[in-house]
């Protein structure tokens, strides 16, 4: 089954928010075939609102492969930044508006990035959501929408499936949790240490909203138990033994974390785990094994395994590819 990708094309458009959101999608896809997942055709659109070429903010042409009129489908919708105030595009590209009114009506998802954040506004699509753009515009865009629910202290959102991005870099997250969600974990870290380790580490997760932090769900013995797992990890730690620590049985344990976290308590421990081992590999010279032990992991051959699983390679080869890429300022 294809994943069809549409990229909104308008006038005064920041070209880059564009072509790297489908330059990610491509790398995915061929990491995919490469690796013999089942996985469907990845269609890319570029879609105009009346099939024009549109003039972009660098100063040349952009050609549309299809107008809002035509027939197709859309799974993920992308919005591009917009140069300067954007006020003008909105309204000289007002036929978006209904556009996107009825894409949202079929479940699309989207992901808007600095001031094309004000097309989903100017569609009502954000009203008593959580929204952010770039912060210039936050009193702009404060005042143009009073409804939304402006998060300034954070760099994207996520309101059911409509996310927000201040930055371009804040949009690589974004894009990538859409890369992880359709291709899988492995795929998605292959493909940010590809593109963009310098502007995030690939060992933080991919935080989109309120709700996926850890302190940001109302179960309160759950947080605790996070917190403990985190400063514990390095211990041998089992499911059953979490359980019994927190007064529950494993089976209640396991209902209510996944509840609150979204994932297995093994889960989250190995997540953590990796999360810890992969700022080792990066930062210190210990051996491999030195660092198994330190993520709890007694035996380096089945650390090895778990993390070529979790990430898509070897310790080794991550060691490897986040140190090439590290650079220094030299000191006079």
């Amino acid at each position: 089954m294809a994943f069809n990708l549409t990229l909104l094309l308008c006038d005064n458009m920041l070209v880059s928010s564009s072509t790297l959101a489908a330059e990610i999608f491509r790398f995915a896809e061929s990491m995919a075939r490469a690796t013999k997942q089942q996985q469907g055709e990845l269609v890319i659109r570029r879609v105009s609102a009346d099939g024009k070429p549109v003039q972009t903010s660098s100063g040349f042409e952009l050609y549309p492969t299809h107008s809002i009129d035509d027939d197709f489908a859309s799974d993920l919708i992308h919005i591009p930044a917009l140069w300067r105030n954007p006020r003008p595009a909105v309204l000289k590209h007002a036929a978006f508006i209904p556009w996107l009114q009825e894409q949202h009506q079929y479940n699309c998802n989207f992901t808007a990035v600095g001031t094309g954040v004000c097309f989903l506004a100017e569609a009502g699509l954000l009203d008593d959501k959580p929204a952010t753009t770039h912060w210039h515009y936050f009193d702009q865009l404060q005042r143009s929408y009073p409804k939304i629910k402006l998060a300034r202290q954070h760099f994207t959102t996520q309101a059911g499936n409509i996310y927000c991005a201040a930055s371009i870099n804040a949009m690589a997250e974004l894009i990538m949790h859409q890369v992880e969600r359709i291709f899988g974990r492995v795929i998605a870290r292959q493909a940010q240490r590809n593109f963009f380790h310098e502007i995030r580490n690939l060992a933080d997760p991919i935080s989109l909203s309120d709700q996926q932090q850890i302190n940001r769900h109302s179960d309160e013995t759950i947080v605790q138990a996070q917190m403990w797992v985190q400063d514990n990890h390095s211990k041998q730690l089992s499911v059953p033994g979490l359980a019994a620590q927190f007064g529950m049985t494993t089976r209640t344990f396991n209902r209510r974390f996944m509840a609150a976290v979204g994932k297995s308590p093994g889960d989250y421990l190995t997540e953590v785990r990796m999360t810890f081992a992969c700022d080792l590999l990066k930062n210190t010279d210990l051996s491999i094994l030195e660092i198994a032990n330190y993520s709890g992991y007694k035996d380096a051959s089945w650390f090895s395994s778990r993390f070529k699983h979790w990430s898509g390679n070897s310790p080794k080869e991550y060691r490897r590819t986040v140190r090439a890429k590290l650079f220094s300022a030299e000191t006079n």
